[in-house]
């Protein structure tokens, strides 16, 4: 079904992107190419009004609507039950929310037991807000002087694509920072440092804060998170604003029999909160086709009962063998070296619907490349899935660990992609761990088992669940070799 989807999707694209040309014979009798690309302007997108449609084309149409629309379904669904909060709260103590326009900033690492966005880490103190554009006319994000620590504001659309640059790697200065709507024409206030436009209603902000297990960094890290915070362009007064999150109250979770993140998006209900997507995201050049042939079924299915089943039926079977299997890491992006997979276009997806839909579905809202480098690893170094009944070892040569200018680390997750709690509570080794032991040769092992190793190796172990489980390397702000893949990560491989 993939294979046949992205043929489709292709097929689509060159109807929508196709450029004719023409050849003529010129008055002086030589021949010449005219574009007529402008005499096509008004064929229609997709099928025209009361075309008959097969059950078959309904069925890819619906998997391909499916595909194409389940990332931005996640983002608007969030936005539904967000806006009902009252303000920035913890949900469970553990999960920053607030309401849209607004963020909410943890003051530690984000603890095991949140569901609501996979593959959490505990390298940095995380914050969260959504943007709705219809609501509000503009919006100003602070930027406080971080020094010498490492920070990036993940700013991205609806389809998760990054609109703006916020972070040390751009050499950001602090300040305050305009976010804007698509329609947004409005005078930009005295004091603002830098305006930044989004070509979606909404949107989401992300703020990734360094610390070290260190618990004086940990306290020094405070009045820099204070005073992290975004709100409406009517409140800018060119004052900073602080805000103690330490005193936001925390809303108890509700009682789940799952271990899976919750779940966003909803195949039975997905065709019913389609045509509300379509107006959100307004198509990106070349789209047209794509729109017309979704919209075509769309409108049948509120026509036709029975095209309205059909549509429910491909989405539920779309769940399940389309966007199920790319939960796996070793089915998102491309594949490398020692079954470690990667993606290059990270938050800057554009027209790649599958790696987009992959990534949200396997770890949403991840950052752009040149922000984080991501590695993903399901298998050992011949191909056998992880699993807590053996140990690992994962040896970075000397002089070989990630090269960045940011940090790095190695995090594990249990098969459903979240922390796996362990006797001694740690989930990733890298940067932040300052008592890391090199091996005389200055290489570095790092070890993964479920058992306590002897007592000279408790320093460098990354403790695993008895079950299945993935690792996953973060280079945030790479160098060019991790970024062009010249750098890869060491084997995962099986202790004898």
């Amino acid at each position: 079904m993939k294979k046949l989807l992205i043929i489709l999707f292709a097929g689509l694209l060159l109807i929508s992107c196709k450029k004719d040309t023409v050849i003529v014979r010129t008055e002086t009798g030589d021949l010449a190419t005219i574009d007529s690309t402008s005499d096509r302007k008004g064929i229609p997108a997709g099928p025209v009004a009361n075309t008959i449609l097969t059950a078959e084309y309904v069925k890819h149409i619906g998997a391909i609507a499916y595909l194409w629309g389940w990332p931005m379904v996640n983002i608007h669904n969030r936005k539904v039950m967000f806006e009902k909060l009252p303000g920035p709260l913890y949900k469970g103590g553990v999960v920053p929310l607030s309401p849209p326009n607004q963020l909410c900033m943890l003051t530690d690492y984000i603890k095991p037991g949140e569901k609501d966005v996979t593959c959490p880490n505990q390298d940095v103190v995380y914050g969260f807000g959504l943007t709705d554009f219809s609501k509000v006319d503009a919006l100003v994000v602070q930027v406080p002087d971080f020094g010498d620590r490492f920070w990036v504001y993940q700013v991205c659309n609806q389809r998760t694509d990054g609109y703006a640059t916020l972070g040390k790697m751009y050499g950001t200065k602090p300040g305050f920072y305009l976010l804007t709507g698509p329609k947004w024409s409005g005078k930009v206030p005295d004091g603002i440092t830098g305006i930044f436009k989004c070509d979606t209603n909404l949107g989401v902000v992300i703020p990734r804060v360094f610390q070290t297990d260190d618990p004086a960094d940990k306290k020094g890290i405070q009045p820099i998170l204070q005073k992290i915070l975004m709100y409406s362009v009517s409140e800018f007064d060119g004052k900073v604003k602080t805000k103690d999150w330490t005193k936001i109250p925390v809303l108890p979770s509700p009682p789940s029999t799952s271990n899976e993140e919750t779940k966003w998006v909803k195949p039975e209900v997905f065709f019913d909160e389609l045509p509300i997507i379509l107006k959100e995201v307004p198509p990106l050049p070349g789209e047209e086709a794509i729109y017309g042939q979704i919209k075509s079924v769309i409108a049948a299915a509120a026509k036709d009962p029975k095209i309205k089943d059909m549509l429910k039926e491909a989405a539920v079977e779309a769940d399940q063998k389309l966007i199920a299997p790319l939960f796996q890491f070793e089915n998102v992006g491309y594949p490398l070296k020692d079954n470690w997979t990667t993606q290059g276009n990270g938050a800057q997806f554009g027209l790649d619907y599958l790696t987009r839909t992959a990534c949200a579905k396997a770890n949403i809202f991840v950052n752009k490349p040149n922000e984080t480098k991501y590695f993903y690893q399901d298998k050992d170094a011949v191909g056998i899935r992880l699993n807590g009944g053996s140990n690992y070892t994962v040896t970075f040569a000397k002089g070989e660990v990630p090269p960045v200018k940011g940090f790095w680390s190695l995090t594990l997750y249990n098969q459903y992609h979240f922390f796996s709690p362990n006797p001694i509570s740690r989930f990733s080794l890298g940067t932040k761990n300052k008592d890391l032991k090199y091996n005389p040769d200055g290489s570095l092992t790092l070890y993964v088992q479920n058992t306590q190793p002897s007592i000279d190796k408790i320093s460098n172990w990354l403790p695993s669940p008895k079950e299945t489980f993935s690792l996953y390397i973060r280079c945030y702000w790479p160098e060019d070799r991790v970024v062009k893949d010249t750098w890869l990560p060491p084997a995962v491989l099986k202790a004898k």
